[in-house]
């Protein structure tokens, strides 16, 4: 979703790793649509697009690590970010404010080698489909 899929296929969702992303603060209501806010992420495209789609001005810090940590610092007033259980967030003082997508493991192909040995990929992807089925169905 960050780096677009320019040159790739999203072959298989491996159903694991499942998770959100999401916006989440301290739950203080924003300044109205007309203020600007700043949030931190790693995943800045994705976050710029959430925002914009919303009429939400955002200056966008991209940050590593501890993103719960940037409101605290006040280095932001929101962040974007993975959420599994929002249990990380909660012990900082924050909450879960906006789902942007769901989010889990995915079996992705180059366009140049899905043309070029495109038999060999779909046997493998027929291999990862059919173990992804069982683990479901079990």
């Amino acid at each position: 979703m960050e780096s677009g899929d320019e040159g790739l296929y999203e072959v298989l969702d491996l159903e694991i790793a499942r998770c959100r992303l999401m916006t989440a603060g301290t739950g203080q209501a924003r300044a109205g649509h007309a203020a600007k806010i700043r949030v931190a992420t790693k995943f800045v495209n994705v976050a710029r697009a959430h925002y914009s789609s919303r009429g939400i001005q955002a200056n966008i810090i991209k940050l590593y690590g501890a993103m719960e940590l940037a409101p605290i610092m006040d280095l932001a007033d929101e962040i974007v970010d993975i959420v599994d259980t929002g249990n990380t967030l909660k012990a900082n003082g924050m909450q879960p404010l906006e789902h942007i997508a769901d989010i889990s493991s995915r079996l992705i192909v180059n366009k140049a080698s899905m043309r070029t040995r495109n038999q060999i990929i779909a046997s493998l992807v027929e291999r990862l489909a059919t173990a992804v089925a069982s683990r479901r169905d079990s």
